[in-house]
């Protein structure tokens, strides 16, 4: 059962309020999978290491001159149309929530960041494997 909207909204907004598109439902994410260039798409949830280390990761990363040329957010656990219409554009890949994905302009998945990778590391570590994947994928 989704958690009450009080309290995921700040964890909505943390994405938001640094210009990453969120998607709210399956039309919402075909449409952002339908733009030119390459695309990030971060699963966020309300666990620990979203709030502790993937989310913190992403800001400071965005920080960085090169970056995917979109970004958006589905919420794993709130907006399970979204979530699951994000999830079929790397199907080979299990669900992980949080995580990351920068698919290339045919959508095709060129990084990934599963849950594993995120929960028993720092912030600071997470966003320079951001980094490394933004120029490694994105320039």
């Amino acid at each position: 059962m989704p958690y009450p909207a009080e309290l995921v909204q700040p964890m909505r907004e943390e994405l938001t309020a640094l210009g990453v598109q969120e998607l709210m439902d399956a039309g919402q994410v075909e449409s952002f999978l339908g733009q030119s260039g390459t695309k990030l798409i971060f699963i966020n949830s309300v666990c620990g290491c979203a709030a502790g280390q993937a989310r913190p990761a992403l800001r400071i990363a965005l920080e960085h001159a090169t970056k995917p040329d979109a970004i958006a957010t589905v919420f794993a656990g709130q907006d399970l149309d979204a979530t699951s219409a994000a999830r079929a554009a790397f199907p080979e890949i299990p669900p992980s929530s949080p995580s990351a994905a920068i698919l290339d302009a045919n959508n095709d998945v060129v990084w990934f960041m599963p849950r594993h990778k995120i929960e028993s590391r720092d912030a600071q570590t997470i966003a320079f494997d951001f980094v490394t994947a933004f120029d490694n994928c994105c320039a």
